[in-house]
């Protein structure tokens, strides 16, 4: 199987690299922080014209690409800081639970946090149409269950939450939830897979800020990029990203590939549900470590500059920050790959 990005998934890279830069600026990003709809109507629709919830789904209602496609295109999506409940409504999308998702014409999100609550954690509530609570994240008994939100005054906004473009909510109950049918927990396989993949966004973004930032600023009359501790800083930074890029991929292809999934699984002992958590859980894992450890050290590059809040690398920060606590928190990843990891499995 071969892991690595290949050139159509390279120019499907640039092609929403440029959509977003045309349609979603920073700028114009930046200009919601803290608002309780960080995204308009429109843009959601314009995300929904592009393709990008639609993208796993057959000809003609999608583009009937690979989950490893979507992680693509998602590792633009957090690289561009692009708000919303991305992975839920592409979920949603992906199976068709809830009319209009695919389309951008309704916004699904996730379970915010591994609390079992209530209260729980949900973000974007405000904008929207259903919630996924899926096993993993400490709720629902090992059932994946979805809700429809009617009224968001059975919730309390969080006044100041940790990324500003991300606005929380607390629900403290559960209005009619339905149980989906997934036995095997894809929705928590793909939504790791596509959470970890805006992670991976985020360290690159973060690496080439620190790299252009390292050309231009000087000192002692050179670049500061010239001198070895900052060379040593960004290396690491480059490895930590490329790292957690071949996980994902690696993941993403074994999801997208079951008879490979399978025969691997048996070579090494273990059952194709363990192997692929394994490889799930890793990824995330490392993605998690590369979004939040880049970040940090963008930040110590752009020395004081970096602690400012004009320059969006505390947005990256943030928002790393936030992902690291759905699909999996690095304590519970940590815990379930100890365990697959133990005596092989039969």
């Amino acid at each position: 199987m071969d892991f690595r990005v290949s050139e159509g998934q390279r120019e499907l890279a640039e092609g929403i690299r440029s959509m977003l830069a045309g349609r979603l600026p920073l700028e114009r990003i930046r200009a919601r922080e803290g608002e309780e709809r960080v995204i308009d109507a429109d843009d959601w629709a314009g995300l929904g014209d592009t393709g990008v919830f639609a993208l796993t789904l057959p000809e003609p209602a999608g583009t009937g690409l690979a989950l490893a496609d979507a992680a693509v295109v998602f590792e633009e999506l957090g690289r561009a800081l692009v708000p919303g409940p991305l992975v839920g409504t592409f979920l949603a999308a992906s199976r068709d639970l809830v009319p209009g998702a695919a389309e951008g014409r309704a916004m699904v999100g996730v379970l915010a946090s591994s609390d079992g609550g209530p209260p729980w954690l949900v973000e974007h509530l405000s904008s929207l149409h259903a919630v996924f609570f899926l096993p993993g994240g400490g709720v629902g008994g090992g059932r994946s269950l979805m809700t429809t939100i009617r009224d968001a005054s059975i919730a309390r906004r969080v006044a100041a939450p940790l990324d500003p473009l991300t606005p929380l909510w607390q629900l403290s109950e559960l209005p009619a939830p339905l149980t989906l049918d997934d036995p095997d927990h894809e929705l928590f396989r793909d939504g790791a897979i596509l959470t970890a993949a805006l992670q991976v966004g985020h360290a690159v973004e973060t690496l080439e800020l620190a790299v252009a930032y390292a050309k231009e600023r000087e000192q002692f009359g050179k670049p500061i990029g010239s001198f070895q501790a900052i060379q040593h800083l960004c290396a690491d930074m480059l490895v930590r990203a490329e790292v957690a890029r071949a996980a994902v991929h690696a993941a993403a292809c074994l999801a997208d590939a079951p008879d490979v999934l399978e025969a691997e699984a048996a070579a090494a002992g273990s059952t194709p549900f363990a192997w692929q958590q394994r490889a799930v859980a890793g990824a995330k894992l490392l993605a998690d470590e590369a979004a939040i450890t880049n970040a940090r050290v963008a930040i110590q590059v752009h020395g004081g500059m970096g602690y400012t809040w004009e320059v969006p690398l505390h947005l990256h920060l943030k928002r790393s920050r936030v992902l690291a606590t759905t699909f999996g928190t690095s304590a519970y990843l940590s815990s379930l790959l100890g365990g697959l990891l133990g005596p092989t499995r039969a």
